[in-house]
């Protein structure tokens, strides 16, 4: 994730419990085309990164949301008139795994709110229901825009994971 990483995600970690430093972090990144078909390669992202961190349990609601903010990001925060940013892969997937939790956060170019689109009558409508269900399969998420050097936001999902 490089050097912005921790800074990037500053504000995901007010309000948790501090994160043991010997707790085991891992992390993986992904660029992704501004194609729809790139949910599926950030579902396969998903898939091979919680398998490497024997999480395989957790794919399901997992993939759900990432599959989720993804097609938000494509969706919505991606330019409608074909003009992209200077690089090729404008959306970036970021996975990122603690002991006690595990958080997805997808960047895009966009300074908007994913709140500016919703309406109380997304939930019941065929599409738009994104955060609802990204709010109903984590356990918590948010979002910040990106500050120096990178510029757009993040949208992030966390899920507390079970110690044993």
């Amino acid at each position: 994730m490089g050097t912005n990483g921790s800074t990037m995600l500053q504000p995901l970690r007010q309000g948790l419990p501090p994160i043991d430093p010997a707790g085991g972090a891992s992390s993986a990144s992904c660029a992704l085309p501004p194609r729809y078909e790139a949910v599926r390669g950030a579902r396969q992202f998903t898939r091979t990164t919680l398998g490497q961190w024997d999480l395989n349990d957790r794919f399901d609601d997992v993939a759900l949301v990432v599959s989720e903010l993804v097609t938000n990001a494509l969706r919505h925060a991606l330019p409608a008139d074909g003009q992209r940013e200077p690089y090729d892969h404008p959306v970036r997937l970021h996975l990122m795994r603690w002991t006690s939790r595990l958080v997805c956060a997808v960047r895009d170019p966009s300074h908007a709110s994913p709140l500016a689109r919703q309406t109380d009558e997304d939930c019941a409508a065929e599409s738009g229901r994104g955060l609802f269900l990204v709010d109903s399969f984590s356990d918590t998420w948010g979002w910040h825009p990106l500050a120096g050097t990178l510029h757009g936001k993040v949208v992030w999902a966390l899920f507390q994971l079970r110690n044993e």
